[in-house]
């Protein structure tokens, strides 16, 4: 064996709504990965430009918000360390409205492309949001038409799913990340987006206290709940 080949990094693809889902709900988790040499792959559906956080005091507008939270999204991927940042170009709060076939094809041909060995998503009920919910059907839909190798998993809220039986799951179903050593570049990354932070002033208190109010888990359901080969504790299967 050539001493300086090197195995093919595993890959994730994480498909989600809008600027900043990326770091609130599992910044943890893509920092952790990104540390292990994982390439991730991040796809924002719109640039969040219908957001209500304008600045605290605001100094962005309909016209400037964009562009604004582009450029604190690709702030925030530095601090997470994904590697790659891809927009779909739909317009924030319209994901729900785009035609569903061709965001689905559009997604599945990024699958395709990239070959992911994690997907991460909205799940289509759970989401909360009805771009998150909209994205997470049609990268559901895209995962399954493409038949890929890898893994399939839906981001959640919080500890939410330290109790998944109130939404109709076990705890088989359920991966939980340790990312307690990962949260200095989650509180990075919740700085970065500075627009949609800046009237939070918990994350503005001195490192210590602000990340005291995170968990020390992120938590992600197993789309294919059937499937006894991934573990419990980590999104890549060994």
């Amino acid at each position: 064996m050539n001493p300086t080949h090197q195995a093919p990094s595993k890959k994730l693809l994480a498909v989600f709504a809008h600027p900043d889902d990326e770091s609130f709900i599992c910044g943890g988790t893509l920092a952790k990965y990104a540390g292990r040499e994982v390439d991730i792959t991040l796809v924002s559906a719109t640039r969040g430009e219908m957001g209500r956080r304008m600045g605290n005091p605001p100094y962005l507008n309909r016209e400037s918000m964009a562009a604004a939270r582009e450029t604190e999204l690709r702030n925030a991927c530095d601090c997470l360390g994904i590697r790659q940042l891809l927009f779909l170009d739909i317009r924030d709060k319209t994901v729900e409205f785009a035609d569903e076939n061709s965001l689905t094809a559009r997604i599945a041909a990024l699958i395709d492309e990239i070959d992911p060995d994690v997907v991460l998503t909205f799940h289509e009920k759970l989401g909360g949001h009805p771009d998150h919910c909209a994205i997470g059907k049609a990268t559901t839909a895209a995962f399954q038409r493409t038949g890929q190798r890898g893994a399939l998993y839906y981001i959640t809220f919080g500890d939410a799913m330290e109790r998944p039986e109130r939404f109709g799951y076990s705890r088989q179903d359920v991966v939980k990340i340790d990312v307690h050593a990962h949260l200095d570049a989650k509180l990075a990354a919740f700085r970065a987006h500075r627009c949609q932070t800046e009237i939070d002033e918990w994350v503005w208190l001195p490192d210590q206290e602000a990340k005291a109010r995170f968990g020390k888990y992120e938590y992600f359901l197993k789309a294919d709940v059937a499937s006894s080969s991934l573990l419990r504790d980590d999104l890549f299967m060994r």
